[in-house]
């Protein structure tokens, strides 16, 4: 799992810190995946001395679920590998998501991105 996440961090620019709304690159040891998901909610665990929270998010999949997992906020900031259930997990915020063409559009204003897009069409073609 240190290898893949030492990979990961070449390849994705991740957040130093979480906030709801933000998107999450999940990778799991058993069962082997890599996964999307939004976080949704993240609420302090008043049941425990040190800080703990309860991350929910929504993973995106088919079909799209509803989860919740207990964190520190060094495991839920891609700063620690962690198990549950002993098997090891990884959890880190995605800094900014690449356009079509793999580059980052964090310069540009949002409006002028959706400007863009509306003049290239809808992204969709007949095909006869």
């Amino acid at each position: 799992m240190e290898k893949l996440v030492a990979e990961l961090k070449k390849l994705v620019e991740f957040k130093d810190d979480i906030d709801t709304g933000d998107v999450v690159l999940i990778a799991a040891e058993n069962p082997q995946m890599l996964a999307f998901a939004v976080i949704t909610d993240i609420v302090r665990d008043t049941t425990r001395k040190d800080p703990w929270w309860h991350v929910s998010m929504r993973m995106l999949s088919v079909p799209l679920q509803s989860v919740t997992w207990t964190l520190r906020t060094d495991q839920m900031c891609g700063r620690e590998i962690f198990t549950m259930g002993g098997d090891k997990r990884f959890m880190a915020p995605v800094l900014v998501l690449p356009d079509d063409e793999g580059k980052a559009d964090s310069d540009a204003p949002a409006s002028k991105i959706n400007v863009e897009r509306q003049k290239e069409g809808p992204g969709l073609r007949i095909v006869k």
